[in-house]
């Protein structure tokens, strides 16, 4: 059983279906700052803080990825909470959120505007000797790609000569989204010319979105606080740091999907060859293999480790939850057939309820469906696929009968 969304107008039901549906690039505030995989949708996100919360709510989301919740909550004026097992989400995630002052904003301006020069393939470099004895420079030794190897150094260096950790972070995510253009799935070779150009580019893009998340915040006045947290969602509750922290008023968040082979923290590089690149250029260390970054081998039988995981992950979000905390998640299946019933038993062993919008009430099977937009070339070839439609399942706390009511049904039930 399930109740309705009946706190919502129509015309922001309509909104929210909208939103969901919408297949736009995702772009605008610091959002194109790097291609996290399986990003979550700004708008859709957007449109579900401004449904559900006001300014100066508490928005959580227990799977930040690449941070699209908190910078939306942020921009929108509410204090925000983020959570990952990721370091690499937690880099991506705090250079997002990141409000540069003005002075800031007018270093990286200028930086940007010379960054490709520090690309010289005919300049020495300085090798990262450290990550390259952990194999992080895994297929960039190749004969082929040691111009690539010394343009990634030489734009970290660029990157650290900035000067202090924010400015530097900035910096890195700049050379990590290039480097991520030039290497990461392209079905055809990019040049040291095309780099050195994107480096620019993308620069003078980072630094508009930042300046544009900096007006979005100062237009409700106070900046709220946002806090960002790498660990795992399961025992959240328990977390030190949240002790004081009142219920969330909104979850939204976009976890793994469960069968759905997803890259979190890999590049693939020259057919598809997985590369840790990511992590080196951030400054961050990882040695996890990839059923960590999706709750489990999506190989083992009936995703067991997956719904364990994402059931402790729940109860855990649940227990930080009130009754009137409103739980919106986007996931997508790879046999929604019988993954999807097993996915909201979990969510009721979670302690959570699901809700629907009564718009959808003839729709499909009443819930918010939508297409996957901007998929990957390779994935796009191989045209619809379960894991190409995601579903946005709304949740409440389930609320415990009292004991007047609870012997009225036990009188009933005998």
């Amino acid at each position: 059983m399930y109740e309705c969304v009946d706190d919502l107008t129509e015309e922001t039901q309509a909104a929210l279906v909208a939103a969901a549906r919408d297949g736009s690039p995702v772009r605008g505030l610091t959002h194109g700052f790097y291609k996290y995989p399986a990003r979550f949708s700004p708008v859709f996100a957007s449109a579900a803080i401004k449904a559900f919360t006001q300014p100066g709510d508490l928005v959580l989301d227990p799977h930040v990825g690449g941070g699209t919740t908190l910078v939306e909550a942020l921009a929108c004026g509410r204090e925000a909470v983020g959570v990952d097992i990721s370091s690499l989400a937690e880099f991506i995630t705090n250079v997002k959120c990141t409000v540069y002052s003005e002075a800031e904003l007018e270093t990286l301006e200028a930086w940007s505007r010379k960054i490709g020069a520090a690309v010289d393939i005919h300049r020495p470099s300085t090798p990262l000797t450290d990550y390259e004895q952990l194999g992080y420079y895994k297929h960039l030794d190749h004969p082929s790609r040691w111009r690539f190897r010394k343009a990634i150094e030489q734009s970290i260096a660029a990157a650290i000569k900035l000067g202090t950790p924010r400015l530097e972070a900035f910096g890195r995510c700049v050379v990590l989204r290039s480097a991520q253009w030039a290497l990461d799935g392209r079905s055809k070779r990019a040049t040291i010319d095309g780099f050195r150009r994107t480096l620019e580019e993308t620069a003078d893009d980072m630094v508009n979105g930042a300046r544009n998340l900096r007006r979005s915040v100062r237009n409700y006045g106070r900046q709220q606080s946002v806090t960002i947290l790498r660990r795992s969602a399961i025992g959240l509750h328990e977390e030190p740091t949240l002790t004081d922290m009142r219920a969330p008023r909104l979850v939204v968040t976009s976890p793994p999907y469960p069968g759905v082979h997803v890259l979190y923290h890999r590049w693939q590089v020259d057919g598809r060859k997985e590369a840790p690149l990511p992590f080196m250029i951030a400054n961050k260390l990882d040695g996890a293999g990839l059923s960590y970054y999706t709750m489990g081998d999506r190989k083992y039988p009936g995703l067991k480790t997956y719904f364990d995981n994402i059931t402790g992950s729940m109860s855990s979000v649940a227990a930080l939850a009130d009754h009137d905390t409103v739980v919106v998640q986007m996931v997508a299946f790879s046999s929604p057939d019988w993954q999807l019933p097993r996915y909201l038993e979990a969510m009721e062993a979670s302690g959570l309820a699901e809700m629907r919008l009564p718009v959808l009430k003839g729709d499909r099977d009443g819930r918010l469906w939508r297409s996957v937009p901007g998929r990957r070339w390779y994935s796009a070839q191989r045209g619809t696929t379960p894991g190409s439609q995601e579903v946005v399942l709304f949740h409440r706390k389930v609320r415990q009968p009292s004991a007047a009511s609870a012997a009225v049904s036990d009188r009933a039930a005998r």
